[in-house]
C-alpha cells in the first residue's frame, strides 16, 4: 500500500497513545461514550437553524400537513445519509472522518482539497456563522455599542476553542451540559405553545402561507436545518464502544432530532398557524411574544444563544480533527498534525481553526450581512464534498471488498445512490439560489487547488532544508 493510504496504518495505533506523549506520534484514543457521541451529533444539528428556517419552509408549502411532512422527509433523507456514513465510519474509524474516506477512495489530492476546504470554508464558516447568531441575540439583551455583536461572536470563538484545547473529556463534558440545557430550552418553547398560548392564536392566522410555493426549495431549507450529522465520522476513532456503536449513535441521533423538529414545528403551528409562520422573520420570538409578551423576547434570545453555543462547541470539537489529519499526512502542514496525548486534543489544529474563524467573523461584520454571506460562502463547497463521500462508498466497496464491515448500509446500492442524488440536487440548489458569497467560497477552494499544485515543490524544499 503506497503513501496515499498511509492514514490506514494509524487505525492499528489508536489504542497505543500514551498520556505522556505530546509529539506527532500521539494518536487519538477511545475516550468517548455512546452518550457523548449522541450529544455531539444532536448538539451540532439542533442549533440555531430550527429558530430561523421553519418560517421559510412554511412560505414554500401549501398546507400544515405538507409542512410537517417535509420535516419527516428531511429526517428520512438524513437517515439514509447516516446509514452511508455509518458503514464508512465503522469500517474505517479515523479522526480524519470524511478526509480519511476520500483519501482511501480517491488518493491524497482530492482529500487534500477537502481538508483545505473544511479548514478554510466549511467548518470555520459554520463556526463564524453560529457565533454571529449568538452575538446578534446577546446584543438584544445587553448592548454596549456598534461593535457589540462582533465582540460577542469573537468571544465565543476564543472561549470555546480554549475549552476544547484543555482536553477531550472537558470538551465532551461541556457538550453534554450544553445539549441538556438546550433541550430544556426547547421544552420551554413547547410549554409556551401548548400550555400558555391564547385559545384563538392559531386560528387567527390564515390556514395557508399563500403566494408561490416551492416544495423543492422548502426541502433545501429543511435539509439545511438537518445538516451536521456527518460530523460523527470525526469522532469514530475516539468512541469507546464497539465499532457498530457508531451506527447506533447515528441512528439514535437522527431519530431524536426528527422528533425534536416535529414537536417544535407543531408548537409553531399551534400558536401562529402556517400563514403566521410564513410571515414571520423570527418565528420563535413571535411564538414567545404571543404567549409571554415582550418579556419573552429576552428568554428566547437566551434559548437561541444556547442552541447556537451547543452547535459551535460541537463544530469546533470535530473541525480540528480534520486539520490534525491534514498535518499528519502533508509535511507542509506538519505543525497541525501534532496530537497532545496528555489532553487528547490537537492543540495546533484548534488554534489555526480559531484564527480562521475569527477572520470570517471579521468578514461578516465588514459586509454588514454576516449570516447570509457566510451561508452562501459554505453551501456549494459543503454539498460538493458530501457528494464525493457518497461516491466514495461505492469506490471502497469495490476497492476493498474483503475489509470487515461491522455495519453494511441496507438495500445497497439503492440507499447510497439516493444519498448521492440528494447531495447533487442540493449542490445545484446552493449554486442557483445563492450569490456572491458562493463565488467567494469557490474561489477559496480554487486557491487550495493552486496550493495542491505547488505542494511537490514545497515538500522538496522542506527536505533540502532538513
Amino acid at each position: 500500500m503506497d503513501q496515499e493510504f498511509r492514514t490506514a496504518a494509524t487505525e492499528s495505533q489508536l489504542t497505543e497513545a500514551t498520556p505522556s506523549t505530546t509529539d506527532k506520534k500521539a494518536e487519538p484514543r477511545p475516550a468517548l461514550g455512546m452518550l457523548d457521541a449522541i450529544a455531539v451529533i444532536v448538539g451540532i444539528v439542533v442549533g440555531a437553524g430550527i429558530f430561523r428556517t421553519p418560517s421559510l419552509v412554511a412560505a414554500n408549502t401549501e398546507s400544515s400537513t405538507i409542512f410537517l411532512a417535509t420535516w419527516v422527509l428531511g429526517g428520512l433523507v438524513s437517515l439514509i445519509g447516516a446509514m452511508c456514513y455509518a458503514e464508512l465510519a465503522t469500517t474505517f474509524p479515523n479522526a480524519g472522518g470524511d478526509y480519511h474516506f476520500l483519501t482511501r477512495a480517491f488518493g491524497k489530492k482530492p482529500a487534500f482539497l477537502f481538508a483545505w476546504a473544511r479548514m478554510s470554508v466549511i467548518q470555520t464558516g459554520s463556526i463564524a456563522l453560529l457565533s454571529f447568531i449568538i452575538g446578534d441575540y446577546l446584543a438584544q439583551i445587553y448592548s454596549f455599542g456598534e461593535f457589540t455583536s462582533v465582540f460577542y461572536a469573537a468571544l465565543v470563538v476564543i472561549s470555546l476553542t480554549a475549552i476544547n484545547i484543555v482536553g477531550v473529556t472537558f470538551g465532551a463534558g461541556t457538550q453534554r451540559l450544553l445539549t441538556i440545557l438546550e433541550i430544556l430550552g426547547i421544552l420551554f418553547i413547547l410549554a409556551a405553545s401548548f400550555l400558555f398560548a391564547p385559545d384563538a392564536a392559531a386560528t387567527a392566522a390564515p390556514a395557508s402561507s399563500g403566494g408561490t410555493t416551492s416544495l423543492g426549495l422548502a426541502m433545501v431549507f429543511v435539509l439545511l436545518t438537518f445538516g451536521g450529522w456527518n460530523e460523527a465520522a470525526y469522532i469514530s476513532a475516539e468512541l469507546k464502544t464497539e465499532r457498530r456503536g457508531m451506527a447506533t449513535a447515528l441512528m439514535a441521533s437522527i431519530a431524536i432530532i426528527t422528533l425534536i423538529y416535529l414537536l417544535i414545528n407543531i408548537a409553531y403551528l399551534n400558536v401562529l398557524g402556517l400563514g403566521g409562520m410564513a410571515q414571520s422573520e423570527a418565528v420563535a420570538s413571535d411564538l414567545v411574544r404571543a404567549t409571554f409578551g415582550e418579556a419573552g423576547v429576552v428568554i428566547i434570545a437566551l434559548i437561541v444563544t444556547l442552541a447556537a453555543l451547543t452547535s459551535v462547541n460541537a463544530t469546533i470539537f470535530t473541525g480540528a480533527r480534520t486539520n490534525y489529519a491534514l498535518g499528519r499526512d502533508f509535511p507542509v502542514f506538519g505543525f497541525l498534525g501534532k496530537w497532545n496525548g496528555q489532553t487528547s486534543s490537537p492543540v495546533n489544529a484548534f488554534l489555526v481553526q480559531g484564527a480562521i474563524s475569527l477572520a470570517l467573523v471579521a468578514l461578516g461584520f465588514l459586509t454588514r450581512n454576516g449570516f447570509e454571506t457566510i451561508v452562501e460562502y459554505t453551501a456549494p463547497v459543503f454539498w460538493f464534498f458530501l457528494l464525493l463521500v457518497g461516491i466514495a462508498l461505492f469506490v471502497l466497496r469495490r476497492k476493498e471488498p474483503d475489509r470487515p464491515r461491522p455495519f453494511r448500509v441496507p438495500l445497497y446500492p439503492i440507499t447510497p445512490l439516493l444519498f448521492c442524488l440528494t447531495s447533487a440536487y442540493l449542490l445545484y440548489s446552493s449554486l442557483m439560489y445563492t450569490g456572491l458569497g458562493a463565488l467567494v467560497g469557490i474561489a477559496v477552494l480554487a486557491v487550495g487547488g493552486l496550493l495542491l499544485l505547488a505542494l511537490p515543490m514545497l515538500e522538496r524544499r522542506m527536505k533540502r532544508n532538513n
